[in-house]
């Protein structure tokens, strides 16, 4: 019952997913993030599926890729995208760490959160634009698992800012068992990811390595460790990265193919 209590929990609070209501007590918390990238999952599906029904009817170009920007937001109900934003005001503060903290918390926006946000989608719709394989659009759907995977392992195993709801996670979290299986999960995907195309794949690693470093570096300087939000900020910068990946490794192979 604690792992279908964890699977519920996860559900609930990293996705719009409808689900059974339960208590969350700390015990029940052990395997949380071993269901998290479940909800990658579901996001990649229904991208795959939708992209698959519009190339196949040939539905407009526009109306495909911003309801496959839209669908990831509709699915975790906004949560990593909240996570950005108070991110973005935190970072374009340039106060202190204390400031910085309080920043994150504050449930106001800001101008900086706003011009960000703006340009994440801009360069999300403009690179998703550019796949139109459905190959291609595969790797990219599994990327939502893989970024998951990175992220509950952050979660578990970085230095926490403060107290707060993913401090909670972690500090209650079965550690050792909870890491390996999610790198195990993440090993599979990279693992599907390099029999669709192994061009793709490696880099999509190098960029999901590239970004992971950064994001430890970046939050232990700004913030003095991770929290909620910038678990949210380094899930959709690293979807955002490997996407750029994508796209232009697709592009190289094109013109590759063309000379």
């Amino acid at each position: 019952m604690r792992i279908i209590r964890s699977f519920l929990i996860a559900l609930s609070m990293y996705s719009k997913i409808p689900v059974p209501r339960c208590e969350w007590k700390e015990e029940d918390m052990k395997y949380v993030f071993i269901f998290f990238p479940l909800i990658g999952i579901v996001i990649g599906g229904l991208i795959y599926g939708w992209n698959y029904l519009c190339i196949y009817f040939e539905l407009p170009e526009f109306l495909r890729i911003c309801i496959t920007a839209a669908i990831p937001i509709i699915i975790t109900g906004g949560i990593h995208v909240d996570g950005f934003m108070d991110t973005m005001d935190a970072l374009h503060s340039y106060r202190d760490k204390e400031k910085k903290l309080e920043i994150l918390k504050d449930p106001h926006i800001g101008a900086f959160s706003v011009i960000m946000l703006t340009l994440f989608e801009l360069l999300y719709i403009g690179f998703f634009s550019t796949l139109h394989n459905t190959n291609v659009i595969l790797v990219f759907c599994i990327t939502f698992v893989l970024s998951r995977c990175l992220s509950g392992l952050c979660a578990i195993n970085f230095k926490s800012a403060r107290e707060g709801t993913l401090n909670t996670f972690s500090k209650n979290s079965s550690k050792v068992l909870v890491s390996v299986v999610v790198i195990i999960e993440a090993l599979i995907c990279i693992a599907v990811m390099g029999i669709i195309n192994v061009f793709y794949a490696t880099a999509v690693v190098i960029i999901a390595v590239l970004t992971l470093l950064y994001y430890y570096l970046k939050t232990k300087k700004e913030f003095g460790g991770v929290t909620g939000d910038t678990a949210g900020y380094f899930l959709m910068i690293l979807e955002r990265n490997t996407l750029i990946a994508i796209s232009i490794t697709c592009t190289v192979l094109r013109l590759i193919v063309k000379r």
